[in-house]
């Protein structure tokens, strides 16, 4: 196995000690994801690449390419085969073993990039390599323009790289590159896709969430947060903040008249996520407020709600339209999520203003109680992300690492992960079942079936089955393949 990782090119245009250390930073992270799945992966960097070799074991090698294709800072990356070589025939029966036979009735053209000391140019293999698959392969001819194929070939002293597939990467800045930032992250379509792209451009990602009365939608966001971890961010542990508002709701519903509730909710919460920032050394709170999205998000309104702070508030989706973040929420994998989540909707007014006066948001404040702000800020949960979907009071369930006769294994994993590989378990009946849409799947169980949940690290399982046993359905257990156990 072997891979050809490009970097982003907003890297390779930096100053050479920017780029160096941008690089170095993408080598440890890729070093820090890839080690999990084999110690036999290894990581090697120059100036303009990455290399990752390992074991031919095609699992492997599929698990590799999606940690690639996920993680920041990466342009595109090539799945090779590698060859030593002495003279340009070496090169072209490589590359006819690699392409002859998919190259049938296409047009094609060969493309070199090569480093090093040789007797010949880049050309000169193109046209050798290229004269060769067309005289000796069954191909629609060679065509230099918008070809059906591109074969692609890098040289580096007396190794041939033979391309066999290119993968776009996610762009953007390896994790640990750029500062820290603070996410509010309510579960919905905006804050999750606003973190995804701070995650995106290097920043690594802290989550402040907002508990408004709804252990269902703690429940939620912390399930999303930990995707997007897991999934993008997993080279470098963040926090998940959890901040009981529910008292500050109380106040802002009781003593503020309706028009500037919004406002005055938003405020609040910016006042509360800085000083938790500023506890965290963070510089930086992100929010998915889009303009005119809402009537607490026009310029106006987001001016006076900017006022509590002297801390940047960055919003990554300030003029993207709706329907776009929804196709980048699907696109990363959390539009389910955010469809699914129980959102709690206490402050809601019917005639909220669209623009705000600073001295009447003023004077309504003046009617809160802030010692309830202090008192929710006080009581702050800070969690480690790694121990996120951990009850604190969990509830014991019973765990398997075989599936015992008649049980139904029920797959909780995200509809992607499922994709990438299906679980299959000889003679045992699999229901795949996402985990955002067990709750609403318990009528269509049968009560007296034992069902056993699966997910890759067992977390979403326990913590699902708990939920379940918590609320009297003591007929769910979890799969835990010896494997797995061992993760």
């Amino acid at each position: 196995m072997h891979f050809i990782v490009k970097l982003f090119p907003e890297i390779t245009i930096k100053s050479a000690p920017v780029r160096k250390r941008f690089t170095r930073q993408l080598q440890d992270n890729l070093h820090h994801l890839l080690r999990r799945l084999s110690r036999e992966l290894s990581v090697r960097r120059d100036w303009e690449k990455l290399e990752i070799s390992g074991p031919d074991d095609e699992e492997l090698e599929a698990r590799v390419s999606t940690v690639l294709a996920q993680t920041p800072g990466i342009a595109f990356f090539y799945a090779v085969d590698a060859f030593d070589f002495a003279t340009q025939d070496d090169i072209y029966r490589a590359t006819a073993s690699v392409w002859g036979d998919q190259l049938a009735g296409k047009t094609f053209c060969v493309r070199v990039k090569r480093s090093g000391n040789h007797d010949f140019a880049s050309i000169d293999v193109e046209r050798y390599v290229g004269g060769g698959l067309n005289q000796n392969c069954v191909t629609g001819g060679v065509k230099l323009k918008e070809p059906d194929v591109t074969v692609k070939l890098e040289i580096k002293d007396d190794r041939l790289f033979v391309v066999r597939q290119e993968v776009p990467g996610l762009g953007g800045f390896p994790l640990g590159t750029q500062d820290p930032v603070l996410s509010l992250i309510s579960g919905g379509f905006d804050s999750t896709v606003a973190s995804y792209l701070t995650i995106k451009r290097g920043l690594r990602t802290h989550y402040c969430f907002f508990n408004m009365g709804g252990r269902a939608h703690e429940l939620g966001c912390k399930e999303v947060a930990y995707y997007l971890w897991q999934k993008y961010g997993a080279s470098h542990l963040v926090r998940f903040i959890t901040v009981p508002f529910e008292s500050v709701v109380a106040e802002i519903l009781t003593k503020v008249p309706p028009a500037n509730m919004g406002v005055i909710l938003k405020r609040m919460m910016l006042r509360a996520a800085s000083q938790i920032a500023e506890r965290m050394k963070i510089q930086a709170l992100v929010t998915g407020e889009a303009v005119a999205q809402v009537s607490s998000q026009t310029l106006t309104n987001l001016a006076v709600i900017d006022e509590v702070t002297n801390t940047l508030v960055l919003r990554p989706l300030i003029t993207t339209d709706k329907g776009d973040i929804i196709k980048l929420a699907r696109a990363i994998g959390t539009e389910e999520y955010a469809a699914s989540m129980p959102e709690y909707c206490g402050v809601i007014s019917k005639k909220p203003t669209t623009r705000a006066k600073l001295e009447r948001v003023l004077a309504d404040e003046a009617l809160l109680d802030f010692a309830v702000l202090d008192s929710a800020v006080t009581e702050a949960k800070v969690e480690s992300i790694i121990d996120l979907l951990t009850p604190a009071e969990e509830v014991p369930v019973d765990e398997f690492a075989y599936v015992p006769t008649a049980a139904v294994v029920i797959d909780i994993r995200h509809p992607n992960e499922q994709e990438v590989k299906p679980l299959l378990i000889p003679g045992v009946q699999v229901l795949t079942i996402p985990f955002y849409q067990l709750a609403r799947s318990l009528e269509e169980l049968a009560p007296k079936q034992q069902y056993l949940l699966y997910c890759d690290q067992g977390v979403m399982s326990r913590l699902h089955a708990g939920e379940l046993a918590a609320e009297g359905h003591i007929n769910f257990g979890v799969y835990r393949p010896a494997a797995d156990a061992g993760q």
